[in-house]
């Protein structure tokens, strides 16, 4: 069975509903949005008007897990600078908020990266952070996905068992999961090139983490090798990946109800997302 739930990321701009009408447009059958402007700390609220409005889209659209969020790049929840963390905690707090009233259950984060505080100050202190987070949502259904990442500068999260370390400590585990992002766990230093290490690498991450924890991905190649430890993204196929481990995730019956998202370079008519589309759907069995 192939992956049913594909699509891209689509701007909100002129309001959030109108994110859910660019992706049918050019024929996804998932999306994933910002829920405000993500060089912000803080935004708007969003109108109730328009929240229905988004709301009544995404029903027709598909599934609830058919649209996911991100939140903002600026939430840094490793933070060594308290002022930083405390901002980073409440907005993504406020972020659960803004997806819970936009019926949004998945929201991707980046962990967060300790400066020079280093890794095992840094697990703790976004363990720390997920757990003020959630107690101020206590009753909210979004799960939080920690992203996987390249790994550059001190972000954490770019080995498995990191990933795994930050659920353990926190003490919500039940209200986290994963978003695998192609290109940042190959330039950490995944090989998914091949059939082997595409297995392996999903062996791993189902030895640390758990399979089951996994609910989205970002799909996009890599403009860097393998550990470079840089986070370019990159065409399907066009990059160091090539086009064999977007054919394995397309096809694996494991993943098939697992929303997949392009993060690929694009410009504003969304050309690129068609032809990325295009692609994937061409290595479907």
């Amino acid at each position: 069975m192939a992956v049913q739930y594909l699509g891209a990321h689509m701007s909100i701009q002129g309001g959030v509903s109108k994110a859910i009408e660019r992706g049918r447009s050019i024929g996804c059958t998932a999306i994933q949005i910002f829920t405000k402007n993500q060089r912000n700390w803080r935004d708007k609220e969003i109108p109730a008007d328009e929240a229905a409005r988004f709301r009544a889209a995404a029903a027709e659209f598909g599934p609830p897990e058919a649209v996911i969020a991100h939140d903002s790049y600026l939430v840094n929840l490793g933070a060594p600078a308290d002022e930083t963390w405390e901002k980073s905690v409440a907005a993504l707090a406020d972020e659960i908020g803004r997806c819970e009233l936009l019926g949004v259950p998945l929201l991707v984060m980046h962990p967060g990266a300790p400066l020079a505080q280093g890794e095992e100050w840094g697990l703790d202190r976004i363990a720390r952070g997920l757990d003020r987070v959630f107690s101020a949502a206590p009753r909210s259904p979004v799960t939080v996905l920690l992203e996987t990442t390249a790994g550059q500068g001190s972000n954490l999260g770019f080995r498995f068992e990191q990933l795994a370390e930050m659920i353990r400590r926190c003490d919500h585990p039940d209200r986290l999961g994963v978003c695998f992002d192609t290109c940042h766990v190959f330039a950490a230093g995944y090989d998914l090139r091949t059939t082997e290490g595409f297995q392996r690498t999903m062996a791993e991450l189902d030895r640390t983490v758990g399979i089951d924890r996994l609910k989205a991905f970002h799909l996009n190649d890599s403009k860097k090798d393998i550990g470079s430890r840089v986070d370019r993204h990159e065409h399907i196929g066009q990059g160091a990946l090539g086009i064999e481990p977007f054919r394995a995730l397309v096809n694996d019956k494991r993943f098939a109800k697992i929303p997949m998202i392009l993060e690929t370079p694009k410009e504003e008519d969304m050309a690129e997302d068609v032809e990325n589309l295009a692609r994937l759907r061409a290595l479907m069995k």
